[in-house]
């Protein structure tokens, strides 16, 4: 199944582990950590695990 996730979709911005959006970054931050839960984070590491959660919750609605 091939599944599209808005191009809006804010997965650089929310943190893979506990949901939290953290805004905008500028491009030249490649890594940050969640000032919620303290997880460290890659910035493209975390953008696609956001981006494959997504695509699973919206499977669960087709």
């Amino acid at each position: 199944s091939l599944v599209k996730v808005s191009q809006w979709y804010p997965s650089s911005q929310l943190c893979s582990s506990c949901g939290h959006n953290a805004g905008k970054k500028h491009l030249h931050i490649r890594e940050w950590i969640c000032p919620e839960c303290k997880a460290h984070h890659d910035r493209d590491i975390n953008a696609s695990i956001n981006i494959l959660n997504e695509g699973i919750k919206i499977l669960q609605f087709v």
